[in-house]
């Protein structure tokens, strides 16, 4: 199963958005799941609200920290980019189409970027 898979499995098994993006990189980051869930719990649906930036996103920021051990934000930027590159807006609620009625990316393509941004970009 691919990490994109995984993470997709997670989503459709009760996780948010930011859980599901962590969680499929547990092994790898050596952390037990319910930590991860912990970690990316109040992440979902934009903070809560929609209003704050899509959790997947979060969950990529957090997961490219833990993986390569970064103490500072320094690659953040990079994977900001990247997935407003790739999935056309950083907000929940932009993302969803709140007030326009036009979905820019949907909750699994933003986590299979948000995964894979991880994976390729922030080496």
């Amino acid at each position: 199963m691919t990490r994109e898979e995984k993470a997709l499995k997670y989503k459709h098994s009760g996780c948010n958005c930011c859980q599901a993006v962590l969680l499929s990189f547990a092994e790898e980051l050596g952390m037990d799941e319910e930590t991860l869930k912990m970690l990316g719990s109040g992440f979902g649906a934009g903070m809560g609200s929609m209003e704050g930036n899509c959790g997947a996103l979060i969950g990529a920021v957090m997961a490219d920290n833990l993986k390569n051990a970064r103490k500072n934000s320094a690659n953040a930027k990079k994977i900001l980019t990247a997935f407003q590159e790739q999935c056309g807006a950083l907000r929940c609620a932009d993302l969803k189409g709140r007030g326009t009625g036009v979905i820019l990316c949907s909750c699994d393509d933003c986590v299979r970027n948000a995964v894979n941004i991880v994976d390729t970009n922030t080496r």
